[in-house]
């Protein structure tokens, strides 16, 4: 048997379940002996007859369907890289609210800023922080005003040992 498949525990239990029952053990043993119910080894029983004892591995669940379908989902880079302004937008930021918004609007599904994020990266995008600096900042006049104006304004400490 397969390692990575024994690291469920459930699985192991349905496994040996199995195993005991081969080797003639009743259901009622097998229950008691594993801590479960009696319908609960019945139902093991049953899959295993019907499906073969592959069916009492444990399974990975896929998780619910994803509410965008793949071609809306190939279409959304091609609509953001328009651009926030190009969809009424005040800036050419994006956020996850604005992102939530044009997926909304253009495709009447509903997403949440959070799971956004999710389908950012499922395209390939990353989140971007914002840059915090203004564009038309003069950089010039702001290391004159550093090196001139603050020093003139900025409070010396008195001096300890004065004669």
């Amino acid at each position: 048997m397969n390692e990575k498949r024994r690291k469920d525990w459930r699985e192991a239990r349905r496994l040996r379940g199995w195993e005991l029952k081969q080797m003639g053990w009743r259901a009622a043993w097998i229950a008691e002996a594993l801590g479960v119910t009696r319908g609960a080894v019945s139902q093991w029983f049953k899959k295993a007859k019907s499906a073969g004892v592959e069916a009492l591995y444990g399974r990975k669940h896929p998780g619910p369907n994803p509410r965008l379908q793949p071609k809306q989902l190939e279409q959304l880079p091609a609509l953001l890289a328009r651009g926030a302004e190009a969809h009424g937008f005040r800036g050419d930021v994006w956020t996850g609210k604005r992102i939530a918004h044009v997926i909304a609007k253009e495709f009447g599904v509903k997403y949440t800023p959070q799971q956004v994020g999710n389908l950012l990266r499922k395209i390939g995008w990353s989140r971007q922080k914002p840059q915090t600096k203004a564009s038309q900042r003069n950089e010039v006049a702001i290391e004159a005003w550093r090196n001139e104006t603050w020093p003139a304004l900025k409070k010396k400490p008195p001096m300890r040992d004065a004669p």
